[in-house]
């Protein structure tokens, strides 16, 4: 019964527009607590003090939820249809991650995990379920390889043979015996192509990252002023980075985005710097409307646009952070002046 379950389950997570489906149990990855642990203790989670907090639960997925028997892990493609290094050639333009171009993944893939579950349910009267998309002390990339959908590169990102590494991962934990699937095994061999491309050199080691070096947490989930040393590194990257995702040779395979929501937005592809720089907190809100972005807040998205017009080594754009330099955000108007001495210089 449990494995026709399964199967069923399977193919209702197609159905609904799912990439991929696995299952472990929530006790299925007892390294990583001890990895948790290492990287907290090193300072490499940076300002993210969340990740300090409620260790225990995000260490052992069974202490978050001791009566949950199965953790289904679900993946959602984004796969661009562009290549998303084309407008670090463009520095007068602003890069913004892939996933951030479209619709906020949160919402999408939440509510599909919630149909999901509500359908597991109706054919399990008695079960319970609990859904997660980055909104709980879970460690989805651990659980998803030990569910088998793919495994942690040495970017730290999860990739599948199958998949690419252009994938959103959900979590549905329940009470549900279900029979689980064997772990991926990792595969990037002698690959060294996302450590290389790194602008910071935010991997101390393969399969390691330092936060505070990397251009998605610094452009991000850093808050304040970026250090120095750090900011030509950013380039013309104003949210997140995509870098060492764009040259995994797996992405050959990448499966296709399926919900046109994703998909990044025209005017998001490659937005001019200086129009950037003129946002007030109203119209940025209005641009960014339904997008992930919008949560980092004006001040800290035109603070790293001011980085990349500090970047683009082109005079004229000066003339667009002038009026920042006496920004009520300090720390915009720290990079403004920064961004204005920076081209001066060049």
């Amino acid at each position: 019964m449990s494995a026709a379950l399964k199967a069923a389950l399977r193919a209702e997570a197609e159905a609904v527009g799912f990439a991929a489906m696995g299952v472990c149990r929530p006790d299925a990855i007892p390294e990583a607590a001890g990895r948790l642990q290492r990287f907290v203790a090193a300072g490499r989670h940076g300002q993210m003090r969340w990740m300090e907090e409620r260790m225990g639960w995000r260490g052992d997925p069974s202490a978050l939820w001791p009566a949950a028997r199965s953790v289904v892990m679900l993946a959602e493609s984004y796969t661009p249809e562009h290549d998303p290094l084309d407008v670090l050639d463009h520095p007068d333009r602003g890069a913004l991650s892939v996933y951030a171009g479209g619709r906020d993944y949160h919402d999408v893939v939440k509510k599909r995990l919630k149909r999901l579950g509500r359908w597991l349910i109706e054919r399990c009267p008695g079960a319970e379920i609990k859904v997660f998309v980055d909104t709980a002390p879970v460690m989805e990339k651990p659980l998803a390889q030990a569910a088998g959908l793919g495994w942690q590169g040495k970017h730290t990102n999860l990739l599948g043979r199958d998949l690419g590494n252009w994938v959103f991962l959900g979590a549905l934990f329940t009470t549900v015996d279900l029979p689980p699937d064997a772990p991926a095994e990792e595969r990037c061999g002698s690959c060294t192509r996302c450590l290389d491309v790194c602008p910071t050199d935010a991997f101390p080691a393969p399969f390691q990252l330092d936060a505070r070096r990397c251009i998605s947490y610094l452009t991000i989930e850093h808050r304040g002023p970026v250090d120095e040393d750090l900011r030509p590194g950013l380039g013309n990257r104003i949210y997140g980075c995509d870098d060492c995702l764009a040259v995994c040779p797996w992405n050959k395979f990448a499966v296709t985005a399926r919900d046109q929501r994703l998909a990044m937005r025209p005017e998001l592809r490659a937005p001019r710097l200086a129009d950037l720089a003129r946002l007030d907190d109203a119209a940025f809100r209005a641009l960014f409307a339904g997008s992930p972005v919008k949560r980092i807040g004006r001040d800290r998205f035109v603070r790293n646009v001011c980085y990349a017009i500090g970047n683009s080594g082109d005079p004229s754009l000066a003339a667009s952070v002038t009026h920042l330099t006496d920004d009520c955000d300090a720390s915009v108007a720290d990079a403004a002046r920064w961004a204005r001495l920076r081209l001066a210089e060049r």
